[in-house]
């Protein structure tokens, strides 16, 4: 009887499900400081705390504001901590990734200039929400496939 991938574990005995949150809140954090850096975040002096007017863009790409990264260093510190346990994992890529599929539907709801888009986004952020939403769904369901009660 071979050994489910979702029980396998590393030295430090994490299962992939762990592994893979860990990976993903190391990003998140990493995309949390690096929206903090003139140069890698471009028009940084027009960064706002919150609101469409803040033209900062992350990598020239992704709109970002204070608040936006503030909120990605928080889902990375939330992924270090819920990768400590299987079922704090799978529910860490799970419902984070539900959380990334209401963003992206809210960024095609909400027009990209009304008082409504306070997170901003424009479309690439949408593009990547939706992409991290099937990931972090995928990755939480698939590391756990088959395995009664995800507890450790």
């Amino acid at each position: 009887m071979s050994v489910p991938t979702s029980s396998r574990t590393d030295r430090a005995g994490r299962t992939n499900v762990q592994k893979a949150a860990l990976v993903v809140g190391v990003i998140f954090l990493l995309i949390g400081v690096l929206g903090f850096i003139p140069g890698i975040t471009t028009n940084y002096d027009t960064m706002s705390f919150a609101s469409h007017h803040s033209e900062a863009m992350l990598l020239g790409i992704f709109q970002v504001s204070i608040l936006h990264n503030i909120v990605h260093l928080l889902f990375g510190v939330a992924g270090l901590v819920l990768a400590r346990s299987v079922s704090g994992a799978r529910s860490y890529l799970v419902v984070g990734g539900i959380i990334y599929a209401v963003l992206f539907i809210y960024g095609l709801l909400v027009p990209q200039d009304s008082a409504a888009n306070f997170v901003p986004l424009n479309l690439a952020d949408d593009i990547l929400h939706l992409v991290l939403a099937i990931g972090m769904v995928g990755l939480g369901v698939a590391l756990t496939r088959g395995r009664a009660g995800a507890d450790a």
